[in-house]
């Protein structure tokens, strides 16, 4: 079992930056694809961003070139660096681990397809 634990939020004005990290009980995130999801009341939840194992970003069109995606595996550790914030990046936002025992990259978009989630962190853009 693998628990992760974000932490970062808070609340930040419009053009403000913030950094969460999400951090594993086990040094395993070497092994495993990550994911960040934010999900808005009343709101279905969305990704955010992605990072393989082999530490290839992947991102929303809506935070592409304002959000970074990166992983200290030696502090088992994903962060999702968050500059130039909008209002309507205000959400809940979770960090996920997926488990690939295979070659090849699953679709990462996909909340469906992460298997530990952390439990969130709010994330709150003023105007």
């Amino acid at each position: 079992q693998v628990q992760l634990v974000e932490s970062g939020g808070g609340l930040v004005q419009a053009g403000g930056s913030l950094r969460l990290s999400c951090t594993s009980s086990r040094s395993v995130l070497s092994r495993y694809n990550m994911g960040w999801f934010r999900q808005a009341p009343g709101q279905e939840r969305e990704f955010v961003a992605s990072s393989t194992r082999d530490d290839a970003p992947n991102y929303a069109d809506s935070v592409k070139g304002r959000f970074t995606i990166y992983r200290d595996n030696a502090k088992n550790t994903v962060y999702l660096q968050m500059n130039s914030l909008k209002p309507e990046d205000t959400a809940v936002y979770s960090c996920a681990a997926n488990v690939y025992p295979f070659a090849g990259t699953p679709d990462l978009l996909d909340s469906r397809k992460y298997t530990y989630w952390g439990q969130g962190t709010q994330v709150t853009v003023s105007s």
